[in-house]
């Protein structure tokens, strides 16, 4: 393959594209947090399973992205503790290890320590 992406799944589609081999990517997504359930476009799954999809593809010359791979990143796993701080902080910070095991693109559910949740003072 030779233009691999990743983005953040919104719905059906991926958003945010940013290169496989990039050093550092970044997503900014609108998450809220409604009855202690959590919501968003890019949110999945029922109540009690929530996840983010991170889609990874192939973008051809037409500009089509074809999925290969996707990882899930659970948010229902996220302690309460963190969940509080980030409602009353500038938000929640995933850092995900995004190359598995295999060496090739982290796919399947996405636990500790390939994930870490948290809630910054300040996200940059």
């Amino acid at each position: 393959m030779t233009n691999v992406q990743v983005g953040v799944q919104v719905r059906q589609e991926p958003a945010e594209l940013t290169r496989g081999d990039a050093t550092e990517a970044r997503w900014n997504l609108a998450i809220d947090v409604v009855d202690r359930d959590v919501r968003g476009r890019a949110v999945h799954g029922r109540r009690g399973e929530r996840f983010i999809y991170l889609t990874w593809g192939e973008v051809g010359s037409d500009g089509a992205f074809e999925v290969f791979r996707r990882a899930k990143l659970m948010l229902d796993p996220i302690g309460a503790d963190i969940v509080e701080a980030a409602l009353d902080t500038a938000g929640l910070l995933a850092r995900v290890d995004l190359t598995g095991d295999d060496g090739g693109p982290r796919c399947a559910r996405v636990d500790p320590p390939a994930i870490t949740w948290s809630a910054p003072a300040s996200l940059r």
